[in-house]
Formats: C-alpha cells, structure tokens, sequence
C-alpha cells in the first residue's frame, strides 16, 4: 500500500447536517457539496446531507448540479458560478435554481428558459461586500428591473435572492454588521418592485452558528456539514460538530541511523542521537503539504511523531526515537481519532482546513463508512 487513504463517515455528515438544522430552525439548510463536496465525495456526502434533513444542495459549477440529478437526486439544487459561454439550458432542463450576478448572466439564463421550454428559478447574487461573485448595489436596481419584468412575462420565477459573508469566522467583525445592512437595502429594493422571493439566505457556515439574526430563511454551511468549526476551536467545540474525513497511510521502512544522519533532501533534519527512522509512504503528490515538513505531525500506534525534513513527492520519514515499537506496514494516521486534526495540519503548513480536506480528498477515491 502507499500514498493516503482517505475514509469519510457519513453518519458523521448525516449528523452535522442535523444539528446544523435543529440550530438554525426554522431555516432550512442548504449543505454546500462544492469542490467533490470539501474532498468528501460528491454524491455520497450530497446523499448523506439529505438524509441529515437538508432540504437544499449548493454547488458552484455546473458539472456538479448535473452529476447531482444523474446520481438521482431530485430536491432543491442551487448552481452559481458559470462562465459566458457556459450552456445553461441542460441545468434549467434539470430543474436546478440558477444564481445571478449581472444582466447578461439573467440574459443567458432567461434565453436558456426558453430553449428549455421552461421558467428557471432564478437566485439574485448581491455584492454586499465581498467584492467576489454577486451585482454591485448600483448595478442591482437594474437587475432587479430585468427580473420582475421576466416574472411578468413569466419567463422566470423569483426564487432567492442571497449574499455571501467576508468576515463571518471573525465574529463581531464589523463588516458583518455592515454587509446584513447592505442585505436588508437590497431585500427592500425587491420588496419595492413586487418581488417576491422564495428563500432569502446570507448566512454561511460561521453564521449559521453566530448569528442568529442573519439565518433568514435558508442557511447555507459548508465547512461545518464536514464537522469543521468554522471559527477558533474554543468556540467550534460549543457546536456538536464531528470531523468526518480520516486520512491513513502506511510506515513502509523502519531502519537504525547513527547521530549525525542528514534526513531527506538537503538535510534539513539532521539526528541528535543514535536513533530509528520511519518512512512513511506518502507525499505531496498525495495531499501532504510540502511546507509542513519539520511541523506537520502524524499518529502511529498512538503516538505522535514529527514529520523529519522535507515532504517529497511520495514519501516523508518520521523520527521514530532511539527505542521503537513501529514496524512497517503500520498504519500512519495523518488525520482522524487519535491522530492530528485538518486545523493542526492547516497551521502547519500556513493554510486553512478547507484547503488540508481538499488537497487530501481531491480526486482521489473516498472509501465510505458508517
């Protein structure tokens, strides 16, 4: 065996989603499975969401809307990153709610309807202040015109109208403060022109859990469906949340060295005492960070160990001490019970957890259990 394994609970995710629900009631939940669902696995993790109660899917790109509905998922999917030359009509065919950022976005939406035959249901992005995707609120009278003159013409239905939070894993930001303000001006702008929206959601992760007052009528977490606090341990802890994704390797060698032994490329490492090595067979074509060698540690046999020198391609070594019980063909932990945590590994290599558990899950094969 060699690289990483990657194992996902998804009872774990089953259960997130259900204290996510029970907190933010009587918001629903829309659990966000972008990005192979955080390295999770998109189906599987889509299917685990549902059965925690979440009545909503988030995604970004379209391939994942579409992989959604193929793997028979019939519920509410909300799609909202999409280029100009994206084909949107195989999403509105699909019954997906689109999002939009702009006038020509709507125009290629609206166009997409009518080659489907179809009303697509159409979530209004605002920049409330992220300066990301979302109509910057001088462009927002404009599209918001556009709309309620599509839903008059029945060309559309006015299903949500949602933000995006810059700030919120910092609570008491006051940004946040300030973005909700932005929010409720562009829900009134609606409300002025006779729109009705379906939904109305602004609160992620962190604000889903913070914020009461910005839950609405949709909260849309992603890093918490994946048992990861969005905001410092201290308070994460508080929240009920389970890690879902354990990621194991194997020790492939155990050998003796002398004091003085220089350690993996460029001796960044170099032994203080006669003692033994473990090479562990993973590496950064398998997810482990380069820059966490010399800070990164791993579990064996219960014991934590640091990673010693550099991370290479496929392999790492670990300093095992001058006594060992470690063999080869031990299983490393990396990340999981009794082992490091995505957020020990994120502040080794100067990253955060969202980035560890996508490196890690990428497009590898996600083994599942319960």
């Amino acid at each position: 065996m060699s690289g990483v394994v990657v194992t996902v609970d998804y009872d774990a995710i089953s259960a997130n989603v259900a204290a996510l629900k029970a907190r933010a009631t009587p918001a629903d939940v829309i659990a966000v499975v972008k990005a192979n669902a955080y390295g999770h696995g998109l189906v599987e993790s889509a299917r685990a969401a549902r059965a925690g109660g979440a009545g909503w899917l988030g995604v970004a790109q379209v391939d994942e809307a579409l992989a959604l509905r193929a793997a028979g998922d019939t519920g509410r999917i909300l799609a909202w990153l999409y280029g100009p030359a994206t084909p949107l009509q195989p999403l509105v065919a699909a019954d997906v709610d689109v999002a939009v950022s702009s006038l020509d976005d709507l125009d290629a939406l609206l166009s997409a309807g009518d080659s489907a035959g179809s009303s697509p249901r159409v979530h209004v992005c605002v920049d409330t202040g992220l300066g990301r995707e979302g109509v910057t609120p001088d462009e927002l009278p404009a599209l918001l015109d556009a709309v309620a003159t599509a839903v008059a013409a029945e060309r559309a239905v006015p299903a949500g109208l949602w933000s995006h939070l810059a700030w919120a894993d910092a609570p008491g930001h006051p940004t946040i403060d300030e973005q909700a303000t932005a929010f409720e001006s562009a829900l009134a702008q609606a409300t002025e022109r006779g729109l009705a929206f379906e939904v109305r959601h602004l609160a992620n992760s962190a604000a889903a859990l913070t914020r009461p007052d910005l839950r609405y009528d949709l909260v849309r977490p992603g890093i918490a469906v994946y048992g990861l606090p969005p905001v410092p341990d201290e308070a994460g802890a508080a929240f009920g949340l389970t890690p879902a994704m354990s990621v194991t390797s194997v020790v492939a060698l155990v050998k003796r060295v002398p004091t003085g032994h220089g350690v993996s490329y460029g001796h960044d490492y170099v032994t203080d005492r006669d003692t033994y090595l473990g090479l562990v067979a993973a590496g950064y074509a398998d997810g482990v960070f380069r820059s966490a060698g010399g800070r990164a540690e791993v579990a064996i046999r219960g014991e934590r160990y640091r990673i010693a020198g550099r991370v290479c391609m496929d392999q790492f070594v670990v300093d095992l001490g001058p006594e060992t019980s470690v063999e080869a063909g031990d299983t490393v932990t990396l990340i999981g019970p009794n082992g490091p945590t995505a957020r020990e590994w994120a502040n080794a290599a100067g990253t955060i957890d969202y980035e560890i558990v996508c490196r890690f899950g990428g497009n590898r094969e996600v083994t599942g259990r319960s």
